[in-house]
C-alpha cells in the first residue's frame, strides 16, 4: 500500500509505503502522527502513487498541461535504452576498432591477470545466495571493489538490460 501525503508546514509531496505509525517530512523535518497526515492517494501501485505526486506537483507549479501530454513512468522507462549509443559505436566514434578492443580484453581476461571491477560484481551477483546491493557491496569489498562503485554498477547493469532487480535482489540475465 503506498499513499501520496502532504505537510501542513511546508506542503512537501512524499510517497510513503505501509501504514506507518508516524511519519516525518523529507523537506522540513516535521514528524506527525501517519493518521493525521493529509492523504491525497492510496494505492497498491508505487508507480501510480509516483504518477499522482507529479501530477499533483506539475499542476502546482503550473505545468499541468504540459504533464498531461507526457507518456506514463512505465513506459519512459521502457523507451530510456532506446536511442542509447552501443558500446561498439562509441569506441568506432572515438577512432578505435572496437573488435580489436574486445579481442585485447579477452586476451588481458584469459592471462591470468587481474578480475575487473564490473566483472567481480557480476561474480558476486552469480555467487550470493541473495545478492542484494549491499550483499554485492560487502563481497567486493573484500576484493578492494568501492560500494559507490558497486551500486552505480549494479544499476547500470538493470538499466543494459543485464540484470534485473527485484524486491532488492539482483540477478544476471
Amino acid at each position: 500500500m503506498y499513499a501520496v501525503v502532504g505537510c501542513s508546514d511546508c506542503s512537501m509531496l512524499w510517497v510513503v509505503e505501509g501504514d506507518p505509525e508516524r511519519t516525518k517530512c523529507p523537506r522540513c523535518g516535521t514528524s506527525k502522527a501517519h493518521a493525521k497526515r493529509k492523504e491525497f492517494v492510496t494505492t497498491e501501485d508505487r508507480e501510480h502513487a509516483a504518477e499522482v505526486r507529479a501530477s499533483m506537483l506539475a499542476n502546482r507549479s503550473g505545468h499541468g498541461e504540459a504533464f498531461a501530454d507526457l507518456d506514463s513512468y512505465a513506459a519512459m522507462g521502457e523507451r530510456a535504452d532506446d536511442d542509447v549509443v552501443s558500446d561498439d559505436e562509441y569506441l568506432e566514434s572515438g577512432g578505435v576498432d572496437a573488435d580489436a578492443a574486445r579481442a585485447a580484453n579477452e586476451r588481458a581476461g584469459s592471462s591470468g591477470g587481474s578480475v575487473s571491477r564490473q566483472d567481480r560484481v557480476k561474480e558476486a551477483v552469480r555467487e550470493l545466495d541473495e545478492p542484494t546491493a549491499d550483499a554485492v557491496a560487502a563481497y567486493c569489498a573484500e576484493h578492494g571493489v568501492s560500494e559507490a562503485y558497486v551500486r552505480e554498477a549494479l544499476e547500470r547493469l538493470a538499466r543494459r538490460g543485464e540484470a534485473s532487480e527485484s524486491r532488492g535482489v539482483y540477478r544476471l540475465l
